[in-house]
């Protein structure tokens, strides 16, 4: 696919700066209204993403407060490579590797309640139908996890929802969805693990009844429960279940990281029925 001109110095930029330099810092300019900040990556004559977060209900949302910074990153760094789930199969993209970090700082006040929806929306990329591009996360330093909750074309727009922070990524991953969505089975029965009594047994029975539908490739069934089980998470957000992040990092967002894990879970259930595999 050929890109517009217009893009061309900043595709020139990116591909040079990430094979001769472990890291190259970016600018970043970051808007906010109401519950909802904009930043975008680059230089504003040639940008290479545009990054936007959509809060449930945030409190002190500001440019400042959420300490939004991105860098290009070489493709054969080892230090990042080794965070990566599987080097071989979940691979940076040559036309975009591009690392997003949200770190915001812990004396500027910043929390929110449930979850963010966060988008990156890049021209370097093309879209195709069943693309392998999916977007992951991790804690600073950490090993990253795929948590795509959509991939829409114009040109690539990957969008994810999450109950914390701190880095992203946009990968190739060539990964089975099999082999994601039992990794996703896993990471959700890890959160549930933070609750206890009645609620945490009925997640986690909606959550059996999910993976046997998928065992059986009862997709719609799959997805049912997993609403269900998005539906219980809301009901009892803020009693049972904690709800709220802190830039303090002093509270764990339970009810924000069931509701993002469930979305991410019902989009690979959602892929290998369209595209089996």
């Amino acid at each position: 696919m050929r890109m517009p001109f217009r893009l061309a110095p900043a595709l020139a930029l990116l591909l040079g700066m990430a094979t001769t330099a472990a890291a190259q810092s970016l600018p970043v300019s970051v808007n906010v209204s109401g519950n909802v900040a904009t930043a975008r990556v680059g230089l504003s004559t040639a940008p290479l993403a545009d990054l936007t977060l959509s809060f449930d209900d945030a409190s002190n949302l500001s440019a400042s407060s959420l300490g939004i910074s991105a860098e290009l990153v070489s493709l054969t760094d080892p230090t990042l490579l080794a965070r990566l789930p599987d080097a071989s199969l979940t691979t940076i993209p040559a036309d975009f590797p591009v690392l997003i970090t949200i770190e915001p700082p812990a004396l500027a006040g910043l929390s929110f309640r449930r979850t963010v929806n966060v988008e990156i929306h890049t021209h370097l990329l093309a879209y195709t139908a069943g693309t392998p591009y999916r977007v992951f996360k991790a804690p600073l330093g950490g090993a990253f996890r795929e948590i795509t909750r959509e991939v829409l074309p114009g040109s690539v727009r990957a969008r994810t929802s999450t109950g914390s922070f701190s880095q992203f990524l946009i990968l190739a991953d060539l990964r089975s969805s099999r082999d994601a969505i039992a990794e996703k089975f896993g990471w959700l029965r890890g959160q549930t693990a933070a609750l206890s009594g009645t609620t945490r047994a009925a997640l986690e029975s909606r959550i059996d009844a999910a993976e046997a539908a998928v065992a059986g490739d009862d997709f719609a069934e799959a997805i049912a429960q997993l609403d269900a089980f998005s539906a219980e998470v809301a009901a009892q957000a803020g009693t049972a279940i904690p709800q709220q992040w802190r830039a303090l990092r002093d509270q764990h967002n339970v009810a924000g990281e069931l509701l993002s894990g469930a979305a991410t879970l019902k989009f690979s259930i959602g892929f290998l029925r369209d595209y089996g595999y």
